[in-house]
C-alpha cells in the first residue's frame, strides 16, 4: 500500500540526573565531594534512505522515545549519553508541526538532521563545591529532552510528472522508456500508486520521470484518486500531459485537456505557470483529422504537441529529446526551506510559575520547580542555601512579594513547605 502521509510523536531522551558523592579511600582523609555528571539525552534525528519509497512503516508504529543518559556515579564518573534514535525516512519526505503545520524541515538530501534534541546531563555534586562550600549534598538533574508531534508528507522528487486522464497510456510510456513496471491494464485506475522510472539518454545524462495516477474532474477537491497524489507534482520541474487523441474511452481530449489543467491550477496556481509539454497518445487508433484537429489547439494555446504511440514506442525519442534539452535549462528539482519557529517572548518562560492562595498558604507550582527540587536536600543546610539561591535569582522570592506574602506566612512548594523570612 502507497502510504503518503503520517502522523508521528517523537520524545529526545532526558539528561541524566548528576551524582551525589563522596570520596572514599583507605588512609585518605575527607576526600571530598566527587559525584559526577549525567549524561546527555539521545537526539531523534532523521535521514534519508533510497530503498524506502512510502511512509507505510508509520502506519502502525506512532511513537518513537530516543535513550535517556545514564545517572552521574561516584568518583567523578559522568553517565553515558543517551544513543541517538534515528529515523529513515524516503527522499522527499517533509516534516511539518502537527499543531500548527510549520514546516521544520525538507529531507531531499543525504544529510541527518536533528529534529529533536536531548536533555542536558545534569551537574555532580562535585561541581558546587567552593572554599566555604567544601562537602555540597546536592546535585542537579538532567534536563528534559524535546518531545513534539509530527505530520509527515512524501512529494516524490521527480524532474518530470506525467498528468491526464486514467487510462491514456502514462504507465505505459513509462514502461516503454525506464526500468519501471508499472501494473498495466485496460480499465481506469490500474494505477493506484505514483510510479517513478530513471529516463537514461546517454553520456552519464538522466532524468526521474513520474507517473501521477488517478487525475479527474474534481480531483483538487478529492474526486477519484487524485487528491491522493496532487502533493507529488509540486517538486516537478517539468509536466507531460498526456491526452487520448482518438477519444477512444468516449470522451473529449480538448476538454480533457481543459479538465486537467483546471484542476493542477485549482490545487496550486503555480502549476499554471509550470512549463508543459502535450503528448497525444493512441495515435495508431486516430484518424489524420483528430490528430491534426487538437494539434492545432494546443498549439494554439502556446503548447509543443508531440504525437506518440507508447505502446509501441512509436516517436517516443523526439518527445524524450526535447524534454532532455528543457531540463537542462530548468532550475533543479524544488526543495522547500524549513520555516523559522515563532520568536520567542520577550521574557523567557523558562523559570515561570504559578503562585495562589489556598486556605492562608501561598502555593509556588512550575515544571522547571518540579525538576531543580529533585536534587535538593532538604535536611542538608549547604543544600537549602542553595536552594534559596535558586529561588532568589529565579525571581520565584520577588513574583511571592508582588503576590502580598508577608513574614511568617507559609510557602508551600509541592512537598515541601517553609515560613516565608524577610
Amino acid at each position: 500500500m502507497f502510504i503518503d502521509s503520517a502522523k508521528i510523536k517523537i520524545s529526545a531522551g532526558n539528561g541524566g540526573d548528576g551524582a551525589v558523592a563522596f570520596h572514599r579511600e583507605k588512609y585518605v582523609a575527607s576526600g571530598g565531594p566527587d559525584g559526577g555528571d549525567g549524561g546527555r539525552g539521545g537526539n531523534v534525528v532523521f535521514q534519508v534512505n533510497g530503498n524506502l519509497s512510502t511512509l507505510s512503516d508509520f502506519r502502525y508504529r506512532r511513537k518513537y522515545v530516543a535513550q535517556n543518559g545514564e545517572n552521574g556515579r561516584g568518583k567523578r564518573c559522568s553517565g553515558r549519553a543517551g544513543e541517538d534514535l534515528v529515523i529513515r525516512v524516503p527522499r522527499g519526505t517533509l516534516l511539518k508541526d502537527a499543531a500548527t503545520g510549520r514546516l521544520i524541515a525538507d529531507l531531499s538530501s543525504d544529510e541527518p538532521q536533528v529534529i529533536a534534541k536531548g536533555g542536558r546531563g545534569g551537574w555532580g555534586n562535585a561541581r558546587f563545591a567552593t572554599a566555604t562550600r567544601q562537602a555540597p549534598r546536592f546535585s542537579k538533574p538532567g534536563g528534559m529532552g524535546e518531545s513534539m508531534e509530527l505530520r509527515l508528507e512524501l512529494k516524490l522528487l521527480a524532474d518530470v510528472a506525467l498528468v491526464g486522464y486514467p487510462n491514456v497510456g502514462k504507465s505505459t510510456l513509462v514502461s516503454v522508456v525506464s526500468e519501471a513496471k508499472p501494473q498495466i491494464a485496460n480499465y481506469p485506475f490500474t494505477t493506484v500508486t505514483p510510479v517513478l522510472g530513471v529516463v537514461r539518454r546517454g553520456e552519464g545524462r538522466s532524468f526521474v520521470m513520474a507517473d501521477i495516477p488517478g487525475l479527474i474532474e474534481g480531483a483538487s477537491g478529492g474526486a477519484g484518486l487524485g487528491h491522493q497524489f496532487l502533493r507529488h507534482v509540486d517538486r516537478c520541474r517539468l509536466l507531460v500531459h498526456i491526452v487520448d487523441v482518438s477519444g477512444s474511452e468516449g470522451r473529449d481530449p480538448k476538454k480533457d485537456f481543459q479538465v486537467i489543467n483546471t484542476e493542477l491550477e485549482k490545487y496550486n496556481s503555480d502549476l499554471a505557470h509550470r512549463p508543459m509539454l502535450v503528448a497525444g497518445n493512441k495515435c495508431d487508433l486516430a484518424s489524420e483529422e483528430q490528430i491534426n484537429g487538437f494539434r492545432s489547439y494546443v498549439e494554439g494555446l502556446g503548447y509543443e504537441f508531440f504525437p506518440i504511440m507508447a505502446a509501441i514506442r512509436y516517436q517516443v525519442d523526439p518527445l524524450l529529446n526535447r524534454i532532455d534539452e528543457l531540463l537542462s535549462k530548468l532550475p533543479p528539482v524544488r526543495q522547500y526551506q524549513p520555516e523559522p519557529a515563532p520568536m520567542p517572548a520577550e521574557t523567557s518562560d523558562d523559570n515561570k510559575v504559578s503562585i495562589s492562595r489556598r486556605s492562608g498558604v501561598y502555593v509556588v507550582e512550575g515544571e522547571w520547580l518540579r525538576q531543580t527540587m529533585r536534587s535538593v536536600n532538604f535536611a542538608d543546610a549547604d543544600s537549602l542555601r542553595y536552594f534559596e539561591s535558586v529561588l532568589e535569582k529565579t525571581g520565584v522570592i520577588d513574583a511571592l512579594r508582588a503576590a502580598g506574602i508577608h513574614e511568617g506566612d507559609t510557602v508551600s512548594l509541592y512537598d515541601f513547605e517553609f515560613n516565608f523570612m524577610e
